[in-house]
């Protein structure tokens, strides 16, 4: 039986949804912004011959209906298409679980007070519930800024930075060393249970290290601590039928652990690529490899760097052959994204985008999928290639491929 190897390019939009007016992401294109931008800074063109012709570009420019720069050829072997998103959300979990065909369609809460986000009578219940009297920052941020900015009053203190974004999540940065990773992973499972009641979508531990501001860096210790998704998953129909599904990166803690059987973290882009081939030459046949390509979100989009963004984009495209060598010829390879984050966009939020629904196998042409209406078209289709029960969302694509 086959195997399916997920990559979700994390933040990867290909054109503003159609509801984008109701987020204010109207024009937001992440692949086709940031590709004209690293044009524009560069004198070049983002040189990715194979996403190329996997459709990649030509899902874009079907979605967005904005040509840009790019080296790289016509579409010639993969099923290529664009999918908006159901859920209400514009947020990880939602993006994520509704791939695996469960959508969101009921409303998170937010902390939507970019300063003083968090009221003083949480405060007061979180400082009980964890023993730390105080927290820092207690705003909308950046991650990497705000370390910056408080990290060295954090290790000075003992206290840990609590920040929130346009995304219904708390975050909680803290020195690995100075304020402990267990301490950190502590914290937050207590303040998981204090928020519960809210509906947040997730709690997240984000350690860093360093010795000052101009050295402060995050690890790959992060931990999310979410909700649970709202039904049965198709990671959860394949465990509950005998099959595996390991999770590389952020994967297991998005789902909450449910329907994970391996759960493997690596940190930055090379190393989860690197992991997921480990994977591929010894997990068994009836399996899913489902992997998060997080730096794309969290290092170029919210960050804002495009030229970054379009160079990472780069680098995925050269492994793409190494990728290929390793697949077996029943198995699938996709690529989807769990929502945009155009590095081009003011502030640091994600974007309300379509995102690329890409197909892969050894024995493929060039298949058109068009445009999907929602995520979930993925999950029906992993349900239909395993033969599980359907889902209760999506459209199978499986007999195009």
């Amino acid at each position: 039986m086959a195997r399916a190897i997920i990559f979700v390019i994390d933040s990867f939009g290909i054109g503003h949804a159609p509801d984008a007016d109701k987020y204010g992401d109207v024009s937001a294109n992440t692949f086709a912004n940031l590709s004209l931008k690293y044009h524009q800074e560069k004198g070049k063109a983002i040189n990715i011959p194979h996403l190329a012709s996997l459709g990649v570009v030509r899902a874009c420019e079907q979605a967005g209906k904005k040509p840009f720069p790019y080296i790289g050829s016509e579409p010639s072997k993969g099923a290529y298409g664009y999918a908006a998103e159901i859920s209400t959300g514009k947020d990880t979990p939602s993006g994520h679980w509704e791939m695996a065909g469960v959508p969101v369609l009921f409303d998170w809460t937010y902390f939507s007070d970019r300063e003083n986000s968090f009221s003083a009578e949480l405060i007061k219940e979180i400082n009980q519930a964890t023993g730390v009297d105080g927290m820092l920052g207690n705003c909308h941020a950046s991650g990497t800024t705000i370390i910056a900015e408080l990290g060295e009053q954090s290790i000075k203190t003992g206290l840990p930075i609590c920040y929130t974004s346009a995304d219904s999540v708390f975050q909680v940065a803290a020195h690995e060393e100075h304020f402990g990773l267990d301490n950190l992973i502590s914290y937050c499972e207590k303040v998981r249970k204090v928020l519960d009641p809210l509906n947040i979508g997730r709690v997240i531990a984000r350690p860093f290290i360093g010795d000052n501001k101009d050295n402060f860096a995050r690890t790959g210790n992060r931990r999310d601590f979410s909700v649970l998704p709202p039904s049965t998953t198709v990671l959860e129909k394949l465990t509950k039928a005998g099959g595996t599904v390991v999770s590389v990166g952020k994967i297991a803690d998005i789902f909450a652990h449910q329907g994970i059987s391996k759960n493997i973290k690596a940190t930055g882009v090379p190393a989860l690529i690197d992991t997921t081939i480990s994977e591929m030459d010894t997990v068994t046949d009836n399996s899913i490899i489902f992997t998060n390509l997080v730096n794309f979100d969290q290092d170029f989009g919210h960050r804002r760097d495009p030229v970054g963004y379009a160079q990472e984009l780069e680098y995925l495209d050269r492994r793409l052959p190494d990728i290929y060598q390793h697949l077996k010829d029943d198995d699938i390879l996709f690529f989807i994204a769990d929502h945009g984050c155009d590095p081009t966009w003011p502030g640091n939020d994600h974007t309300r985008e379509y995102v690329p629904i890409i197909a892969y196998h050894n024995n493929i042409g060039s298949v058109n999928l068009g445009e999907r209406s929602t995520f979930a078209d993925l999950g029906q289709t992993i349900a239909e290639m395993f033969k599980l029960t359907p889902m209760d969302y999506g459209q199978s694509f499986l007999n195009e491929l």
